[in-house]
């Protein structure tokens, strides 16, 4: 989408019902605040990565799980950097979607990548349903059959899908709720959990190394992935320009600091191979190891809560990109149409993708492939950044090292991935990446010759 184009595309971003409030000094009901925006990421993080893939990471970090966050969190740093600069310059519902158009322009490279961006949501909040689904299961003993822990992942898929057709406001009042019971309980694990601590644990060897850190951080990446959430509300901001970058690093340095010093706790409690053993649950396992069942039950609560703002926030982003690309004619327009009174095609859309994807997924299929989906957009975003960093104001060199650390971190994941032996999980994703393109090439290919049909009849 060319530049003169942005604030038609503001206008367009939620659809026609909320066109009537996109001005900065509208003053509406739906507006979303530094604090919801800030909650809204923090949501969007914690998630499944925290509460359900430390076991899968420990694998290859052993003890030093906590580095392994410290370095995913600063290779996030420079992609928030570049979303913030993208988002205050073009603030949109599309989020990123809309800044790679702005980048890359209307073609198939904007549109190929938009529509695996698409499906790299949907992945993710297939994830914290998955986890959502892990943590009942859990909770019920594990008594419960496969088949009714998968209705536990899609019925809260369909919880939140009635959230969001509530509004905007109502998202951002739901995040904050959630998110505020989900630390006051993570606290008190923390607190209680220090005097049961063993620190000699921490740092005692386990896992690949140095590389066995770094892929930890890789596979943990998805844990950071929510910050994106917040430019998706960035059109709803009274000033995107001064409270979006301040939502983004304000999520990221609350989010790193608790996971941290959370995963720092899990490894003090529990010994590696129970870690690796209770890798879906683990936390309610480190909980009861602090407390007994109450702290079992406490931080299971917690995980409920986490997942499920998780599948809120990011289902939440997934549907706007599907609007805004809908809207961009890189998608059907009948995603834009309204189901009810503020639902939309692309929202229920959305929310029946992702409860196929909680069906026929395991948690440590979509969790891989959440991670490597979003290293390569985050990659291509700051890749295009520099091609419009004069209209943003960037600087190259964040750009650059962003660009770099994400391809990195895709190569050393996938080849994990690989050498893991579930095929399904890279060759779904590397599908899903080929396929995107190709749909995008005879999605654009049908659509011009329907227009050069309509003319000459015309």
């Amino acid at each position: 989408m060319p530049l003169s184009s942005k604030r038609c595309a503001q206008r367009q971003a939620y659809g026609p019902r909320e066109e009537v409030q996109v001005t900065a000094s509208s003053v509406s009901a739906s507006r979303i605040g530094l604090f919801a925006a800030t909650a809204l990421g923090v949501g969007g993080m914690m998630g499944a990565g925290l509460y359900t893939l430390l076991g899968l990471a420990a694998t290859s970090t052993g003890s030093y799980l906590p580095v392994a966050f410290v370095v995913g969190a600063l290779a996030a740093v420079f992609s928030v950097y570049s979303y913030a600069r993208l988002g205050s310059r073009f603030p949109s519902g599309g989020g990123a979607a809309h800044f790679i158009v702005e980048e890359y322009g209307h073609g198939i490279s904007s549109g190929g990548l938009n529509v695996f961006q698409y499906l790299a949501y949907l992945i993710a909040t297939s994830l914290y349903a998955t986890g959502f689904a892990e943590y009942a299961d859990a909770l019920g003993g594990h008594a419960l059959p496969q088949w009714m822990a998968k209705v536990f992942g899609m019925g809260i898929v369909l919880v939140f899908l009635a959230v969001n057709v509530l509004g905007s406001k109502m998202v951002g009042r739901a995040e904050m709720l959630i998110v505020g019971i989900e630390i006051v309980i993570l606290l008190g694990f923390v607190i209680i959990g220090l005097s049961s601590a063993q620190p000699s644990r921490l740092g005692s060897g386990g896992g690949d190394g140095t590389l066995g850190i770094i892929t930890g951080a890789a596979l943990l990446y998805v844990t950071y992935q929510g910050f994106g959430v917040v430019t998706n509300a960035s059109n709803r901001m009274v000033s995107p320009r001064r409270e979006l970058p301040r939502a983004m690093f304000a999520a990221l340095g609350i989010v790193a600091v608790l996971y941290v010093t959370i995963s720092s706790l899990v490894v003090a409690l529990m010994p590696q191979a129970a870690i690796v053993a209770n890798a879906g649950h683990v936390l309610a396992n480190a909980g009861q190891a602090a407390l007994g069942r109450i702290g079992f039950l406490a931080v299971a609560a917690a995980a409920l809560l986490a997942t499920s703002s998780a599948v809120n926030a990011t289902l939440f982003a997934a549907s706007n990109v599907a609007f805004d690309e809908a809207r961009s004619g890189e998608l059907s327009r009948l995603l834009t149409g309204t189901v009810g009174r503020n639902g939309t095609v692309a929202l229920v859309t959305s929310a029946a993708i992702v409860m196929l994807l909680v069906l026929f997924f395991p948690l440590d299929a979509v969790g891989q492939m959440t991670s490597l989906a979003f290293l390569v957009v985050y990659g291509a975003v700051s890749a295009g950044h520099l091609r419009v960093r004069a209209h943003t104001g960037a600087r190259a060199w964040p750009l650059v090292v962003a660009v770099v650390v994400n391809i990195m971190l895709f190569v050393l994941l996938l080849v994990h991935a690989i050498r893991s032996g579930d095929a399904s999980t890279w060759i779904t994703l590397v599908g899903a990446l080929i396929g995107s393109f190709l749909f995008e090439a005879v999605f654009r290919a049908r659509s011009s010759r329907s227009s050069q049909r309509r003319e000459a009849t015309g």
